[in-house]
């Protein structure tokens, strides 16, 4: 999440710079912004339960003797 959120600020930091050295206005795409917090949060979810539901089928016993 802390990812999603610099990406996010500095996106709009980054946009305004650009937009003033061009003289232009800057529109902050907001249903985009939320798509990425959402996809950013399911892969974290994804990457940290998988993981998770793997290990608790383990014995522990049997996980510990191959460290």
């Amino acid at each position: 999440m802390l990812g999603a959120v610099a990406g996010i600020v500095s996106g709009i930091l980054l946009g305004n710079v650009v937009a003033i050295l061009l003289k232009t206005g800057f529109v902050v795409p907001w249903v985009w912004v939320i798509r990425g917090i959402i996809v950013c949060s399911l892969v974290g979810l994804a990457a940290g339960l998988y993981p998770a539901f793997k290990a608790s089928k383990l014995d522990p016993i049997v996980a510990l003797r191959y460290e």
